[in-house]
């Protein structure tokens, strides 16, 4: 049964570093932020440069923006875009953060914070008139943000840490994974629990099994492990995340057949792609 207020929009769908150019126009050059909304509750995965359009979209409603982000982790790609979310600067939003990476005394609030202090930034985050809350968790932690809404939160094999997230609502699963390595011939347990019998896994494929060895410890996997880890925790569909900024849109191109012939279903995320699982 599809539920028509379960949905999921991509903004952003790279990794590393934003890539904006004619070879990835089709995929998108923005980085990671994913949306995802459960009836009137608007959930946000990702602050990366992907977020500054849904800010823009957002205040094109006219109303005030009501949302909780929810972060896999606070390296670069996954927070620069938060200046420039424009219901920071409305006084009638409400932005609730959250992270569950983060150890030895830090807290997203102090992270996000010394990111816009000079002389990285000229302005500091003080300067948001939005009222904001900071939640830290624990990644493993279960959330209930709303009555009916369950996250289940899990750490992934990523430097500096991260949070796999399981959203459940409804009857139905999302599980939204990125930046993690997976360990060659092992399935993580971690992974295997927040995927199992989801409706759409979305999963950091950066490399090919090809690319793999020459990026090892660099926190990241491929679509083949994804395509495995999908058919050993039987997920619906598998969508293919965390694009290498190498890898243009005929690349991508590639990466969609091969991936959609090891697995029919499988989805390679694109700037503007919505699901309803």
């Amino acid at each position: 049964m599809v539920h028509p207020d379960y949905t999921v929009r991509f903004w952003g769908v790279r990794g590393s570093i934003a890539c904006p150019g004619p070879d990835t126009v089709r995929y998108g050059g923005n980085t990671s932020c994913v949306e995802i909304r459960c009836g009137d509750h608007l959930m946000v995965f990702d602050g990366g440069t992907g977020i500054r359009l849904l800010g823009n979209e957002l205040m094109a409603s006219g109303r005030p923006a009501e949302l909780d982000l929810f972060y896999s982790h606070t390296h670069f790609d996954h927070i620069c875009g938060l200046p420039f979310f424009a219901p920071c600067y409305d006084a009638r939003s409400h932005l609730r953060i959250w992270a569950g990476h983060l150890n030895d005394g830090k807290n997203i609030e102090a992270v996000l914070n010394k990111m816009m202090i000079a002389p990285l930034f000229p302005i500091p985050m003080g300067i948001f008139t939005a009222k904001m809350e900071f939640a830290d968790f624990a990644a493993g932690d279960e959330l209930r943000p709303y009555p009916g809404i369950v996250l289940r939160t899990g750490p992934l094999n990523h430097p500096n840490g991260a949070t796999g997230y399981r959203i459940e609502y409804g009857g139905k699963v999302v599980a939204y994974i990125t930046d993690t390595e997976h360990r060659p011939g092992e399935r993580d347990p971690n992974v295997i629990a927040l995927i199992r019998d989801a409706d759409v896994a979305i999963y950091d494929a950066s490399y090919t099994d090809e690319e793999f060895p020459a990026h090892k410890d660099w926190g990241h996997s491929t679509w083949q492990e994804g395509v495995r880890l999908a058919d050993a925790a039987g997920v619906k569909t598998l969508v293919i995340f965390h694009h290498d900024p190498g890898h243009d849109d005929d690349f991508m191109d590639r990466v969609a057949a091969d991936a959609a012939a090891a697995r029919p279903g499988t989805i390679v995320a694109q700037e503007g792609l919505v699901l309803r699982p």
